[in-house]
């Protein structure tokens, strides 16, 4: 094995160099596949130590580590880029303009997969709908592959030789540098401002989203928001989803005279909304879209039903935790952006209204230069109550009373979670706070007080299970 100091020595090798640029978990299968594969691979990464630099091949012999090194790339047959790297860095940005292929770890996939691939992306539900439709795909008795932005990086996938269908979640990072995807099914279930820093506005977030409609074979659309659709042939075949009643052999939501909501297809009621274990109108119409992904997958539809009323979401993911005291708790901590939490806030808000209640929302955390005032519509129509935490707590309740907020609406500054559920004791004892659940969707990263999102979930779970047995 030979780490290289200078890049000079590189020149002897011949052509075929394969650079990792990035080496993290997607880093690390690219060099896998790739030496694998038969091919010379070399890796850099700007920490001088990565945490899984003992983890590469010994096929590896080039390693320049504690910068992206300029001259490396400069010498690469293809550079593969892992999606936390920006294209605009320097030594990437003067590879580019050499004309030396830059791609991602989905590119090798969707070239070496030979099976049908789902492909998902959007600002939020994406993780809940790719894990629903892998999930709908195995219990039909589908050999599913589930991978990409999810946790297992999609190579990974390609070691399982019987895999029969893959269903990616895939980001914008991701989606950046792929060309002609060719999914069987891709959709983009969403579109609401988030990494702008990273792309510049949002019509360079939507263009990058929107690589992934390259070489489908059919769509699914998101009636609701124009953004998701696609500039493709009228021919492709689509099925959309939405709030409201659907056209013939689309899916939608149908109420009865009742008032009960049922999820249908066409006119056809499929299954009524209480019988889903996952709550709030958002993931109707998640549910709607895993069921459209799955019939172009070519899922059966009483097989995805029966998966429905069986599927209970994601950790941290608007998460039905328990009753206490006549109160639901929902457990929202992934919910790190304002697109995020207006989505649970209007989803959740909207199961409780018909019955005249409100939520308790908290929010708060690192609050990433966000606008928080954009929240004030839905908190206006939803919330009673919003509790603050973390270190811009007052700066988020700053941008809520700029932002028109209600005068029915009661602020409080908690700073933790411990705090918030001593505020919530004393609130709903008044029958005038109108709350029938609580949710923490803090819209803020939670590195000032936790060590992510999921320890501040199971923080909150674990005050909710001591508050249900009156500790």
């Amino acid at each position: 094995m030979t780490t290289l100091n200078s890049t000079e020595t590189l020149l002897h090798k011949g052509s075929g160099l394969q650079v990792v640029v990035g080496l993290g978990q997607s880093g690390l299968s690219v060099a896998n596949y790739l030496t694998k594969q038969g091919y010379r691979v070399a890796v850099t990464d700007n920490q001088s130590q990565p945490t899984l630099a003992d983890q590469l091949p010994a096929a590896v012999d080039i390693r320049q580590f504690g910068a992206i090194d300029a001259e490396l790339l400069q010498q690469a047959a293809r550079i593969i880029i892992s999606p936390g790297i920006s294209l605009d860095t320097d030594a990437v940005a003067a590879a580019r303009r050499a004309n030396i292929p830059v791609v991602s770890d989905i590119q090798l996939f969707c070239e070496a997969c030979t099976v049908p691939i789902v492909a998902i992306t959007g600002s939020n539900a994406k993780s809940t709908v790719t894990t629903l439709v892998g999930q709908m795909a195995a219990d039909a008795g589908v050999n599913v592959g589930v991978g990409g932005n999810i946790g297992v990086p999609a190579l990974t996938l390609l070691a399982n030789p019987d895999m029969q269908l893959a269903v990616l979640e895939l980001s914008s990072f991701q989606l950046e540098t792929v060309s002609n995807l060719g999914a069987q099914v891709a959709t983009v279930l969403n579109m609401s401002p988030d990494h702008l820093d990273r792309h510049g506005d949002m019509l360079g977030y939507h263009q990058a989203k929107h690589r992934i409609f390259q070489g489908a074979k059919s769509v699914v659309i998101n009636r609701e928001d124009a953004l998701t659709r696609p500039l493709v042939a009228d021919n492709l075949p689509r099925l959309s989803t939405g709030i409201h009643a659907p056209d013939k052999g689309h899916y939608g939501l149908i109420t009865d005279p009742e008032g009960q909501i049922y999820l249908a297809r066409g006119t056809e009621r499929l299954l009524s909304a209480d019988k889903l274990p996952i709550k709030g109108r958002h993931n109707l119409l998640n549910a709607q879209a895993a069921l459209a992904l799955g019939e172009l997958a070519g899922l059966p539809l009483d097989s995805m039903l029966n998966t429905l009323q069986q599927f209970t979401g994601l950790e941290h993911r608007c998460q039905y935790v328990a009753t206490a005291a006549g109160i639901d708790y929902f457990n929202d901590s992934k919910g790190t952006n304002i697109g995020s939490t207006m989505a649970a806030i209007e989803g959740l808000g909207a199961v409780y209204a018909p019955k005249d209640g409100k939520l308790l929302l908290i929010l708060g955390g690192q609050g990433k230069g966000q606008q928080f005032g954009e929240l004030t519509p839905f908190i206006n129509q939803y919330v009673s109550q919003v509790l603050f935490i973390g270190e811009d707590a007052k700066q988020i309740e700053q941008h809520l009373r700029a932002a028109k907020l209600s005068d029915e609406v009661a602020l409080h500054q908690c700073q933790t979670l411990e705090n918030a559920f001593a505020t919530i004791q004393q609130v709903t004892i008044s029958s005038l706070s109108q709350v029938q659940a609580v949710l923490l969707s803090p819209a803020c990263a939670s590195f000032d007080q936790f060590s992510g999102y999921a320890a501040r979930g199971e923080h909150f779970s674990q005050l909710v299970s001591q508050l249900e047995k009156g500790i």
